[in-house]
C-alpha cells in the first residue's frame, strides 16, 4: 500500500518495540490496524458514492454527446441537406464560362447624355404626385360584384 519493503517494515517494528515497549506493543498494533481498517471502508464507501452519483448522471452517455458535438461537421450537414445527390455541387464546379473559355473584358463605359427633353407626367389634381397617374385616372372595378350593387354608368 504505501510501497514499504520487509526490511523497512521490520525497522520500523524494531523502532516501535524501542519507543512504546513490549508491554503496549500489542495494543498499539491493534489501534493502528483499526485506523487502516477505517480508512479502507470511508475509502470504500466514498467509491461507492461516487460510482452512484456516475450512474445517476451517465457520465458516459454526456461525455458521448459532448464528444459528438466537438466533431460535429456543419458544411458537410449543410451540403447533405440541401444537396443530397450532389448536382448543384456538380453543377458549379465545371467550367462556369463554358467552352469558350475567355472572361468577359471590361468595356469604358460610355458617357450618358442628360435627358432634358422628356416632358415631366401631367399632374392630376387631388392625386399626390408618387402615384403614377394611369393609375389614379382610371380607376379599375373589382373583378367580383355582389349580387344587387349596380355599378354607375
Amino acid at each position: 500500500m504505501f510501497g514499504l519493503a520487509w526490511s523497512e517494515v521490520l525497522l520500523i517494528g524494531g523502532v516501535a518495540l524501542i519507543a512504546i515497549g513490549p508491554k503496549d506493543l500489542p495494543v498499539a498494533i491493534r489501534a493502528v490496524t483499526q485506523a487502516i481498517k477505517k480508512a479502507r471502508r470511508l475509502a470504500a464507501e466514498f467509491q461507492s458514492h461516487v460510482d452512484e452519483l456516475v450512474r445517476e448522471v451517465d457520465i458516459s452517455g454526456v461525455t458521448d454527446t459532448i464528444n459528438e458535438l466537438r466533431n460535429f461537421d456543419v458544411t458537410s450537414t449543410v451540403e447533405k441537406a440541401v444537396d443530397p445527390d450532389g448536382t448543384l455541387k456538380a453543377a458549379f464546379s465545371g467550367d462556369i464560362l463554358g467552352e469558350a473559355g475567355s472572361a468577359p473584358t471590361a468595356t469604358t463605359p460610355v458617357a450618358a447624355e442628360p435627358l432634358t427633353d422628356i416632358a415631366p407626367p401631367p399632374q392630376i389634381e387631388g392625386v399626390p404626385p408618387f402615384i403614377p397617374p394611369e393609375i389614379a385616372s382610371a380607376p379599375k372595378p373589382p373583378a367580383f360584384i355582389p349580387p344587387g350593387i349596380l355599378l354607375p354608368q
